[in-house]
């Protein structure tokens, strides 16, 4: 069985709730070729952002099972709370519905906002016990009730991570909104190119700092994109905590969690040279297969070279990720983050 364990899926435009459309919050065209919100917009590129094409085309690639995360443009930052729990309820119940209907294909993630930790908490037990979802996804970055960016790996989100650890869930870490933090031109798509991997590292830094993955130990953390900086500036975190002890006390060193167990990565880092720099790093066993499916940005055909799996095989076919590495990362990875058996996707 192949598993996909970073994908995303649309709901049809007839699903999203009015209010969302009439407050410019988030809505579909009606045919279909744009996603909204106030006054941006994007392409919808594939069709398989749609449940039926999104089969056809797992099918066509020989993708058993994917894992659908939740929809960045829906991390609610900086909204109003009563629309941030009704855009978040929408958001989490489509999942759920996408999971229940075709268990054989979804494992769905939900998501809450750290901003509002009572919400959180409670939507966070709704998800667990009513709807049977087991992964928590969660924005790299929040917007505070301070107006303040802060990383989700910050001791305010500590609540959070202590109900998930009860719960013993699966975390999946997303970044977005970077334009919104950093006071550069949105040009040269650079916060999704540049910026996204800052962020991840940024939140992976902190995450290891903090030593949650042994603080939360029932906790099974993914970090998007591979948290390429994150990995890349190893390194540069080992010299900066050993230069300037002053900074650091009371942290972890962060050689302490370098390839922990419950700290995994997907393989959405674009070429083999970097996936063998994590793998190196982290060690193969802690990579899960992710096509952050179907943006441009993922590993989907028509875009260069690119086709499900395409950085993994090339890896595979010059030596640094070996055949049985690259059948745990398609499977026993995955099923190992989400504390799930193959069984319990055939369900």
């Amino acid at each position: 069985m192949r598993i996909n364990g970073h994908g995303h899926i649309l709901p049809e435009p007839s699903q999203i709730p009015k209010f969302l459309k009439d407050k410019k919050l988030f809505w579909i065209d009606d045919d279909k070729k744009f996603m909204r919100q106030g006054d941006w917009s994007r392409p919808i590129s594939s069709e398989n952002f749609f449940i039926d094409e999104k089969i056809a085309w797992m099918d066509k690639h020989d993708i058993d099972h994917g894992v659908m995360l939740c929809l960045s443009q829906l991390y609610c930052n900086g909204w109003e709370k009563h629309d941030c729990a009704d855009a978040i309820r929408f958001q989490n119940d489509f999942n759920a519905s996408v999971q229940k209907d075709f268990p054989r294909k979804f494992t769905c993630g939900f998501v809450v906002q750290p901003r509002y930790i009572d919400h959180a908490l409670k939507e966070i037990e709704r998800c667990v016990n009513d709807l049977d979802l087991k992964l928590l996804c969660l924005p790299s970055h929040f917007l505070s009730s301070k107006n303040e960016w802060l990383s989700t790996a910050e001791e305010e989100v500590d609540p959070i991570f202590e109900l998930a650890n009860k719960y013993n869930l699966a975390i999946q870490i997303h970044p977005y909104d970077g334009d919104k933090m950093i006071a550069l031109k949105n040009k040269y798509w650079r916060f999704h190119i540049v910026w996204m991997m800052a962020q991840c590292a940024d939140t992976l830094h902190l995450f290891t700092l903090r030593n949650l993955p042994n603080k939360y130990p029932n906790l099974r953390t993914c970090f998007a994109h591979g948290g390429m900086l994150g990995i890349a500036n190893y390194g540069r975190r080992i010299q900066g905590y050993d230069g300037r002890p002053d900074i650091f006390e009371q942290l972890e060193d962060p050689r302490k969690t370098l390839g922990h167990k419950n700290l995994f990565f997907d393989t959405l880092v674009h070429d083999s040279h970097t996936l063998d720099l994590l793998k190196k790093r982290v060690g193969a066993s802690q990579l899960v297969m992710g096509l952050d499916d179907p943006f441009p940005l993922g590993e989907i055909e028509g875009v260069g070279t690119s086709y499900p799996g395409r950085v993994l095989d090339y890896a595979i076919e010059i030596g640094v990720i070996s055949d049985e590495e690259g059948k745990d990362i398609w499977n026993k990875n995955v099923l190992t983050w989400l504390n799930m058996q193959e069984g319990d996707l055939i369900r």
